[in-house]
């Protein structure tokens, strides 16, 4: 057994079954081909990888060889390697990734020329209608050339191409990186939820008490980013809001933060039909906030005063509105969630028992009538999708 196979699904089974080629030009960028094979890898695909000439005296094809288990190919052969994959054949490719792609590529594609495995397997590809998805890496001179931009477009627009990155930075249109290059593979090869146009709204507010100082909670925003990433990757349209958070947002996943309550509420004339809250809000600001920093050389007192509940604030403008319920227990938790459905300020909540939040793992259960679920935060945030997908 190849070492590799060892790594296969250890991160979970989305692309379990599926079959993916990686073309990989001549861009320094192809050294981090390794990495993004072993992510695939370890989300349950099977990676054949093509070169071209150039992509191989800038990593050496041993190396393709030892991440994903099999010899990459460098050359078009009588086995003819790219009919076998991508042409009109049983079990063909489920998806042929450039990563990274020269300017050189990118036209030559745009344009139907194939003079490297990698172009001819693209143009098969396209023959074939397999799903194809492009990751520019060069120079960013190189890549603000107008003729790039519209070859870039051509792809998009004509030939239903998806396009990821790249990054500026530095002078250079850098490549995506691996977990954005995953996120949009998995969603290419997954639609359930395609269609739904959903809001994640997560992390904690800020309430201010003087210029300085503030109120907020411990939460941590991490079930609301694996909510956006999970229906990003299922195919919905996402936007997430998000507060105050401890983890990265994935910047491919349009986003827009917020601090105060008052700046969420304003936002919500742009709310999605489904709108997921796992958001800590302040129940509490202060009465008076003062315009100065307040001196530490006395003791003081504040007085708080109650905040909107932003789920009552947008109930009204929403179709499907998911929200949350910690409690001290389980059963308070659950009392007070089915409450909420009740009164009809929400369609389905979440309960949980804050005793049960962990950083990477949660318990919880979906109201109403749903059995507790207890798992990593991706794991959760699939079964919420799930009930999602069936409610609403």
């Amino acid at each position: 057994m190849h070492p590799s196979e060892h790594l296969k699904g250890s991160k979970g089974d989305n692309l379990e079954g599926k079959t993916i080629v990686l073309g990989i030009t001549g861009s320094i960028a192809a050294v981090e081909c390794v990495k993004l094979i072993r992510e695939l890898v370890r989300e349950g695909a099977e990676v054949h990888c093509v070169m071209s000439e150039w992509a191989t005296k800038i990593v050496h094809p041993y190396s393709m060889e030892f991440s994903s288990g099999h010899e990459p190919i460098t050359e078009i052969t009588g086995q003819v390697e790219h009919v076998s994959f991508c042409g009109k054949v049983p079990d063909k490719a489920d998806l042929f990734l450039v990563s990274p792609a020269t300017a050189n590529t990118i036209s030559k594609i745009a344009m139907g020329i194939d003079d490297t495995p990698v172009t001819t397997f693209a143009t098969t590809c396209i023959g074939s209608n397999i799903p194809m998805i492009v990751v520019p890496a060069m120079h960013q001179s190189m890549y603000e050339h107008p003729i790039v931009m519209d070859n870039l477009k051509t792809l998009h627009d004509e030939l239903d191409i998806t396009i990821v990155g790249p990054n500026i930075e530095e002078g250079a249109a850098k490549v995506a990186r691996k977990d954005e290059i995953v996120d949009h593979v998995v969603r290419e090869l997954h639609d359930d939820l395609k269609g739904k146009e959903i809001t994640v709204v997560t992390g904690s507010s800020v309430e201010p008490i003087d210029s300085m100082r503030v109120i907020t909670n411990k939460a941590t925003g991490k079930t609301g980013i694996e909510l956006a990433k999970r229906a990003f990757r299922r195919g919905a349209n996402v936007q997430l809001w998000y507060g105050n958070i401890k983890d990265d947002i994935p910047s491919w996943i349009p986003h827009r933060r917020f601090e105060t309550l008052d700046d969420l509420i304003g936002y919500s004339k742009d709310l999605t039909d489904i709108v997921i809250v796992p958001a800590a809000l302040s129940d509490f600001g202060v009465e008076k906030v003062s315009d100065s920093k307040i001196s530490s050389d006395s003791s003081l007192s504040l007085k708080l005063e109650p905040l909107p509940k932003f789920i009552d604030e947008i109930r009204d403008d929403v179709d499907f509105l998911v929200a949350f319920k910690a409690e001290d227990s389980q059963d308070k938790a659950v009392d007070k969630g089915e409450q909420m459905i009740e009164d009809g300020r929400a369609d389905m909540v979440v309960a949980n028992s804050l005793g049960d939040v962990k950083h990477e793992s949660n318990k919880v259960c979906i109201l109403k009538g749903g059995d507790w679920i207890q798992g990593d935060k991706r794991y959760i945030a699939d079964k919420i999708l799930d009930e999602i997908d069936k409610r609403a």
